[in-house]
């Protein structure tokens, strides 16, 4: 049994599929089960061997490589969502209720609309959803999505001048804190070391590890290079170093 990874189109996750015995290269669009039917993806990672148990565990599986009709579908619903998210936004407006759309998406059998949007407090948008199932014909879903995930959807380029990692290879992401930035004397400012989401980055995690390994004695995790240490213990000068013992010049 072989299991494949495949990127959805929104909002853009990473999930294993079973391939059987489909030879899938990587970044080829192909066309996998969903909760709600065939969904469009592009292959990140080709198919490997696993274990019955490991794949027993994984629910879908993969159904085919996109052919030339799929192409033609795909093209077909990402011209008509556009139309869509700027119809939802009147809609919205018309019944004045304190959301942002951000995206929407129609699903591969064009049975039901998806539409990503953020908010401060709870939606009662029950109206809405019946607005637009009767202004549509199809089956309406709202998914509120977190300032992360709205990057995501969204895509950019960040500071260091590439895609943002969020939407082109990251697969979930990862709790990222101040002490980070402090242990690798990085600037402190909020608004050098935030993202386009508006939170901090997510690159701040990156070599946290290896900021980590401070001094002669080995191993020591970031929080306590930032000054976590544990209670009555003194301060250790061989925390200044930058960079791990056997790297040092």
């Amino acid at each position: 049994m072989h299991v494949i990874r495949i990127r959805l189109r929104k909002p853009r996750r990473v999930w294993d599929y079973r391939c059987g015995d489909i030879a899938v290269p990587r970044d080829v669009p192909c066309l996998v089960e969903g909760e709600n039917g065939l969904e469009w993806g592009v292959c990140v990672l080709p198919p490997e061997p696993v274990s019955p148990e490991i794949a027993g565990r994984i629910r879908y599986q993969l159904v085919r490589v996109a052919t030339d009709d799929d192409y033609l579908t795909m093209s077909e619903i990402e011209a008509e969502e556009p139309r869509i998210l700027s119809k939802c936004r009147e809609k919205v407006e018309a019944h004045k209720l304190p959301m942002r759309l951000v995206d929407v998406e129609i699903s591969f059998d064009r049975k039901k609309i998806t539409v990503f949007f953020t908010a401060e407090n709870r939606v009662d948008f029950r109206e809405l959803v019946r607005d637009l199932a009767h202004e549509f014909h199809k089956r309406i879903e709202l998914r509120h999505i977190q300032v992360r995930d709205q990057a995501k959807i969204a895509g950019g380029i960040g500071v260091c001048g590439r895609t943002l990692c969020c939407c082109s290879w990251m697969e979930d992401f990862f709790p990222v804190s101040m002490r980070m930035a402090k242990c690798q004397n990085l600037s402190l400012n909020p608004g050098k070391i935030s993202g386009q989401c508006g939170r901090l980055l997510c690159c701040l995690a990156y070599e946290a590890e290896t900021y980590g390994y401070k001094g002669k004695g080995g191993i020591r995790v970031c929080a306590r290079a930032c000054g976590a240490r544990e209670e009555n213990e003194e301060p250790d000068d061989e925390l200044d170093s930058d960079l791990p013992p056997d790297t040092e010049t």
